[in-house]
């Protein structure tokens, strides 16, 4: 597996089933911000997410958001979910992960990483050797380092698709 490659992807975290979870020996959940919970800089919640945390925790996964942001935008959003946080987690880079492993007292076997970028999510969640699903973004940023990166997402993707890995819920 190449280090830009996730397990999964599904379109929406609220797709993501325990059952799934604790078929990838997950116990604990590393949940990126925007464009997973909540649009880019927005601290409205996408709908059902809260809901989804609730029925995770419920069925006993720890969970707890992990983002690049600054403190000042990711405390009052994780205090919405009554979740754990670590902020400014830099990543890819592995500090942040193992931040958040530390605070829930997990080791990496027992994690996943559930985020909307390639290349800071799947890719820092990789290096430190910790399980991943990539969520498809619901809003399309316009910067150009973005657009950069989305473009660079697009043949892994692909490939989950065509690979059966891109997971479609019956309804």
């Amino acid at each position: 597996m190449t280090l830009k490659m996730p397990l999964y992807s599904v379109d929406r975290v609220t797709q993501i089933t325990p059952k799934l979870l604790h078929s990838i020996g997950a116990k604990a959940v590393l949940l990126d911000v925007d464009n997973t919970l909540s649009p880019p800089e927005s601290q409205v919640p996408f709908p059902g997410t809260i809901q989804w945390v609730q029925r995770m925790r419920s069925e006993g996964f720890q969970l707890i958001i992990l983002s690049n942001n600054f403190r000042r935008r990711v405390a009052p959003f994780a205090a919405q979910y009554g979740l754990p946080y670590v902020s400014f987690a830099l990543k890819p880079l592995p500090g942040g992960y193992l931040r958040a492993l530390r605070r829930l007292h997990v080791c990496r076997q027992q994690a996943v990483v559930i985020g909307d970028q390639v290349y800071t999510d799947i890719l820092g969640a990789n290096l430190v050797g910790l399980k991943s699903i990539l969520i498809t973004p619901c809003v399309q940023e316009d910067s150009v380092s973005f657009l950069r990166r989305r473009h660079g997402e697009e043949a892994i993707r692909r490939e989950l698709k065509e690979t059966g890995r891109h997971i479609v819920p019956k309804e």
